[in-house]
């Protein structure tokens, strides 16, 4: 596992938070140059320090070798997919907030915002490439770009987020197996322990058809997940006598889109706001190994 790609899908999170400043902070009614200056040193900043960063700490530790790629698809039943098509995404709607504060039209918001996202992760691919401890992932870059189309697409399409993007976590005990690959600590675990992780495409009924009676902030959400994985490409492992086998998880929850609770505070509105990229738990039905399951609070 490139547990440093795992980091920077973290570390990268607090750029949601831009949400906090569009709720308190009014968008600029046209191009606002000093704003546009403004978010673009930001960009800059943030792309060439996390280069530099992980040069320095990361990078500098493993040999370096031309440029070159390999195949890491069978790798985690896929879940680092999602996790780059998540990553992209909400990379895409942050930069997208910030564009829109600076005076920039919905699309070309978007539109900058996505292209930010992939050209961002496509610079850490890249340095993938160069290690000869990984490769350039041309399964990584598809996920990448999706991720930024999922947010550009909406944007042009709807004019609106009405499929959102989330994720959800719940310790399990492979962590204690394997706490070198997944984790020996809360926070390791969460960013390493893949069995741990869902990731959730959550979507109101109601935004599709007036027809529907139903609020706005009701949400279906499908998701995906994976349990009993202890190593990347092998579906099977033995720990003390005993026998793990890896399975795909599909479910089907409720969900809440917290931007279209009726909120008239504005400061309790700009706090909530980062926190829908997180699936809110509810009753969960869910299918793993031939089997339906239904668990009474999904984490």
């Amino acid at each position: 596992m490139k547990f440093w790609k795992i980091i920077f899908v973290f570390s990268f999170f607090f750029s949601i938070q831009s949400s906090f400043s569009q709720s308190i902070f009014k968008n600029a009614d046209s191009l606002n140059k000093k704003r546009i200056i403004g978010i673009t040193a930001l960009y800059t900043t943030s792309w060439i320090s996390s280069i530099l960063a992980l040069n320095y700490v990361w990078y500098a530790d493993y040999p370096s070798n031309k440029l070159h790629s390999f195949n890491d698809w069978d790798e985690w039943l896929q879940m680092d997919k999602f996790g780059h098509v998540y990553t992209a995404y909400h990379i895409s709607k942050s930069v997208a907030l910030f564009n829109r504060w600076a005076g920039m039209k919905k699309v070309p918001a978007a539109i900058v915002g996505s292209a930010f996202a992939f050209g961002f992760q496509t610079t850490l691919e890249l340095l993938d490439g160069k290690s000869v401890e990984w490769g350039f992932s041309w399964a990584d870059m598809g996920a990448n770009t999706l991720g930024a189309l999922a947010y550009v697409s909406q944007e042009y399409l709807f004019g609106d987020q009405r499929i959102l993007l989330k994720q959800s976590y719940h310790p399990t005990e492979y962590a204690l197996l394997r706490p070198q690959v997944l984790g020996d600590n809360f926070v390791q675990r969460y960013l390493k322990d893949y069995n741990g992780q869902t990731y959730w495409f959550s979507f109101a009924p109601a935004k599709f058809s007036s027809s529907i009676p139903l609020p706005k902030w009701i949400c279906l959400s499908i998701g995906y997940g994976i349990d009993g994985k202890l190593y990347g490409t092998e579906n099977t492992a033995t720990f003390n006598g005993n026998t793990y086998n890896a399975h795909r998880r599909f479910l089907l929850s409720f969900d809440i889109d917290l931007t279209q609770l009726n909120i008239k505070n504005k400061t309790l509105r700009a706090f909530i706001k980062p926190f829908n990229a997180i699936k809110i738990p509810f009753p969960t039905i869910y299918w793993q190994n031939n089997t339906c399951y239904l668990k009474g609070l999904y984490f």
